[in-house]
């Protein structure tokens, strides 16, 4: 941390402390990150559960995206402002207790209001990306960022392929009520690991929202990370929160579980995260990301063929998760470092991430529903083109 914090931190010269520290947010991340996704997996399930169509139930999806939207941009900004040790505990409690309510709840209402608290509250992973930027050495800081966004995607998977085959095993309920457990574990322990810091700013608490419009308007280079992610997140949501709908229906008939392990395929976005690092750290943050969304562009056409063709649905599964993790690090990497105010900074990119990502989502599930995977997949062609083409035409 700066020189602001009163407390113990962990050194970053590479020494066990600091990998030690680092593998200990990337977990937090992981569990914390997983939440986001946790329903997505379980929709046929929990649609069974409510004598619904799964398609009728999409929404959920969205809802939870929504609700991590809105905590980004109430909570993240905070990170500029408090110590952050009692605020990760907090969150971290609020979101159990909301997935505790999840996995209690007796219909889709109270089932979506649970789980738009819970997302809203498992805001952590965000409140530690700055603080790793901040502490990592200038020549490594995306390797370092990196790190953290593998374990966000490694939690992200493992919400889809855990989520199934437990879901499958021991019904829905009991997949909320796991996260829970694993949340308070992992979100109190980070906490108590965190260093103690003295207050950093001054003036009311949410005035970091109230300063997000200026900052997207006087930082160019922030404003294109941002709207280039929202248009690279929301491809990647509108495919992959409508997966298990086409995996679990014509023409493949998969169970739960078995379209749950579909989601290994995600294992490329933690495997391609530290490359991703290394490349930005040498080669700077727009060549990766104008790469990247060749790569996105190019998976779009074979998650179309995936509707009939399996070996097409794999290919399409890896491009498009290599291309999200490498625009991801390039992206926040460049989010970081062009403000004085990485948190709010932070706040501004990851909230516009997550509403791209949210509204593909919510127009995905009606285009499945009129269109079938053609219309999911035209979804997510034209986020990815109005992403590029926006910051191309903006000076």
């Amino acid at each position: 941390m700066s020189s602001r914090g009163t407390g113990p931190a962990p050194s970053e010269d590479g020494g066990r402390p600091a990998t030690v520290f680092l593998t200990l947010i990337a977990l937090c991340t992981a569990v914390t990150a997983g939440n986001i996704y946790l329903a997505a997996p379980l929709l046929p399930l929990i649609a069974r559960d409510f004598g619904s169509a799964p398609s009728a139930v999409t929404w959920i999806a969205s809802v939870a995206q929504f609700g991590y939207a809105a905590g980004l941009l109430f909570f993240a900004p905070l990170g500029d402002r408090v110590n952050r040790r009692p605020l990760v505990a907090v969150l971290s409690l609020a979101t159990t207790a909301a997935l505790t309510v999840a996995a209690a709840a007796s219909g889709t209402g109270a089932l979506a209001a649970a789980v738009f608290v819970a997302s809203a509250a498992t805001v952590v992973p965000q409140l530690l990306v700055p603080m790793v930027a901040e502490r990592a050495p200038a020549d490594r800081r995306a390797r370092h960022v990196a790190a953290v966004i593998a374990g966000l995607f490694t939690g992200i998977v493992a919400a889809r392929v855990l989520g199934g085959l437990v879901g499958q095993a021991f019904g829905w309920r009991r997949v909320f009520v796991g996260a829970a457990v694993l949340t308070l574990a992992l979100g109190l322990a980070t906490a108590f690991a965190l260093p103690a810091e003295r207050r950093r700013g001054t003036g009311p608490l949410l005035s970091g929202v109230t300063a997000l419009p200026g900052l997207m308007r006087h930082s160019p280079g922030l404003w294109r990370a941002c709207v280039r992610q929202a248009g690279m997140f929301g491809a990647w949501s509108a495919l992959w929160t409508s997966l298990a709908l086409l995996l679990t229906g014509r023409p493949y008939g998969l169970s739960t579980a078995t379209a749950g392990l579909f989601g290994l395929f995600g294992l490329t976005a933690s495997a391609v995260a530290p490359l991703a690092g290394g490349l930005v750290d040498r080669f700077g943050a727009e060549k990766v990301v104008r790469s990247a969304y060749a790569l996105a562009a190019f998976s779009v056409p074979l998650f179309w063929l995936g509707g009939q063709a399996m070996a097409a649905l794999f290919v399409a599964a890896v491009a498009i998760h290599a291309a999200l993790v490498a625009s991801h690090v390039a992206n926040q990497t460049l989010a970081l470092t062009t403000t004085s105010t990485p948190a709010t900074a932070n706040t501004a990119y990851v909230v516009s991430g997550f509403a791209g990502a949210a509204l593909a989502s919510s127009v995905a599930g009606p285009a499945f529903t009129h269109w079938g995977w053609p219309g999911v997949c035209a979804v997510a062609a034209v986020w990815l083109a109005a992403g590029w083409a926006a910051t191309a035409v903006r000076r």
